[in-house]
């Protein structure tokens, strides 16, 4: 005899975590158990109290800044746990009521109707190297608008540099030699030159970090195959295995691309059928990684010295995927960018189709187990 299914809703917070019940079975009831703590203890006691009578408890959370440990507490204490997508949950366009009881009560029923999406959590291993990793993105972030707030102090001065490439070594000798009339802005110029210098640092320090991680990470395998393809360097494969994980849990490309956002809107009725701009509602990195590496297929199909070192390294499945990849790319943005006169579109498209390659490469590559 199965065991009765109880569906735990759970509206999770800094502090507390207020707690929907509802029965299995079409018609079974829905009831507030009210508010606990956020706290290791006051789960596990949640969990005895309701799964006392031999009841098999399903529980789901919103993914959010709590992270995956209560996931995980869950897991441990024989609990099937989801973590769901908030922005897949389904909500009535005429519900202008919002509260935690109310938002639990609805994870409850929803989970039990089986009408909320699931998202991937990844081990803590995992998880520790994508938080790296997602730290060396962030003093990226902070190294470029360091550079822009210099180069915006420059420009309101008039002081443009002539020469051809920016953030060379000439470029830097012409910016050791500005001279200010008024010693405030000749402070403001060697701060912003410090501040430059000290993020390229911690930049330099993070990527040895990463790198010295690497071979004992289990998607070691995967960041070396994806490099096999054209516009992925090695940070960019690292970034992709972080935020992407094992790509073994899409059956198919479709899903990955509308995992990572750049699939068409739409908005069709009746005869008319609209199609807009991608949907963005992915991983923002991963998908900025790739529309980013997908700029290099403008130009015509070859192997680049750099990329023949990590080719001759791969297995021939992949030198195959890779290369399919370079003649069928190129060619696409060639011509979606004659017929549509915007490089943009061309390029997001052909990101969109890198997506496709990356899985048939992870499909052949599977990550280290242990």
């Amino acid at each position: 005899m199965e065991k009765p299914i109880t569906y735990v809703g759970l509206d999770v917070h800094k502090e507390s975590i207020e707690v929907g019940l509802a029965d299995g079975g079409r018609g079974g009831e829905v009831r507030h158990y009210g508010r606990i703590a956020a706290t290791p203890a006051a789960v596990a006691k949640l969990v005895a109290r309701v799964g006392e009578r031999g009841v098999r408890l399903v529980a789901c959370y919103e993914a959010g800044p709590c992270g995956y440990g209560l996931h995980r507490q869950l897991s441990s204490l024989g609990v099937e746990s989801t973590v769901v997508a908030p922005s897949l949950i389904p909500k009535k366009p005429g519900d202008r009521v919002k509260s935690d009881r109310r938002d639990c009560l609805s994870l409850a029923r929803l989970h039990r109707a089986g009408e909320l999406t699931a998202v991937w959590v990844p081990d803590p291993a995992h998880e520790a190297m994508r938080d790296l990793v997602r730290l060396r993105l962030a003093a990226q972030g902070g190294f470029t608008r360091a550079r822009q707030h210099l180069q915006s102090f420059l420009l309101r001065h008039g002081l443009i540099y002539q020469g051809r490439t920016p953030w060379s070594r000439a470029h830097r000798l012409w910016l050791a030699g500005l001279r200010f009339a008024h010693p405030a802005q000749q402070i403001a110029l060697e701060d912003m030159l410090h501040a430059i210098e000290a993020h390229q640092l911690r930049l330099r320090g993070l990527d040895g970090e990463i790198l010295k991680l690497l071979p004992d990470w289990s998607m070691a395998p995967v960041v070396e195959a994806y490099q096999a393809l054209r516009g992925v360097s090695q940070l960019s494969a690292i970034v992709l295995a972080a935020e992407l994980g094992d790509l073994g849990r899409f059956t198919n490309p479709r899903q990955l691309m509308g995992y990572l956002g750049v699939t068409s809107s739409e908005h069709s009725s009746g005869k008319r059928r609209r199609q807009g701009a991608i949907t963005k509602a992915g991983n923002a990195h991963a998908r900025r990684v790739l529309v980013e590496g997908a700029r290099s297929y403008r130009l015509p199909a070859r192997i680049a010295k750099a990329k023949l070192a990590c080719l001759e390294q791969q297995p021939k499945p992949v030198r195959d995927i890779a290369w399919k990849a370079q003649v069928r790319l190129c060619a696409r943005y060639r011509t979606l960018a004659a017929s549509r006169g915007n490089s943009n579109i061309a390029v997001v498209a052909v990101a969109r189709e890198m997506a496709a390659f990356l899985w048939a490469i992870a499909k052949v590559t599977p990550p280290r187990l242990g």
